[in-house]
């Protein structure tokens, strides 16, 4: 069983494309190659309950566990150790990466308030996206009365279209709502 999303691109985004940018083989179309959800968690070094509850919050909207990210420094100003335990990230890729991509576009960022889509300018030269999240509680995995904080997180998807003109074209044809 394939993903919606990925049926989608098969059947619209591919022709499309091909059709906008003159591809001569199918290999050249721009496509998924992985999305990093990232969040930091600056209270970790004080209470480590918080990155306890960080790691739970990402597999849950996820499904896949996290790997807890470490201090490559020592930073004086912040209190911060090199080695101290900071962060939980997690790479998608294959049919969790589609579902995610298709639950973030078509669920998740519409319950964002005042949204009015996503910035058009967070590509960063060689075809990849970077968007921000302030707070977790758009996914609706997440239930309100469970969780401590309200955390934000860093969603990169990474893809193999080599100019952001490209990418926004691919992007935009997978259903993300960027701003007019």
């Amino acid at each position: 069983m394939t993903s919606r999303l990925k049926e989608k691109y098969i059947n619209e985004v591919i022709p499309a494309l091909m059709e906008k940018f003159e591809y001569k083989n199918v290999m050249e179309v721009p496509k998924l190659n992985k999305i990093i959800i990232n969040m930091g968690v600056g209270v970790a070094k004080d209470n480590p309950k918080a990155l306890e509850n960080a790691v739970n919050e990402i597999q849950i909207i996820t499904g896949q566990k996290p790997v807890i990210t470490k201090a490559k420094k020592s930073i004086a100003n912040f209190k911060l150790r090199e080695g101290m335990s900071i962060g939980a990230k997690t790479t998608l890729r294959g049919e969790k990466m589609y579902d995610f991509l298709d639950k973030l576009v078509s669920v998740s960022l519409p319950r964002v308030r005042d949204f009015r889509g996503v910035s058009a300018t967070s590509f960063d030269g060689r075809g990849n996206y970077a968007l921000g999240i302030k707070e977790q509680l758009i996914f609706p995995e997440i239930v309100y009365d469970q969780i401590d904080e309200i955390r934000g997180m860093d969603i990169a998807i990474v893809t193999t279209a080599k100019t952001d003109e490209e990418a926004k074209a691919f992007l935009e044809l997978m259903g993300m709502p960027f701003k007019k």
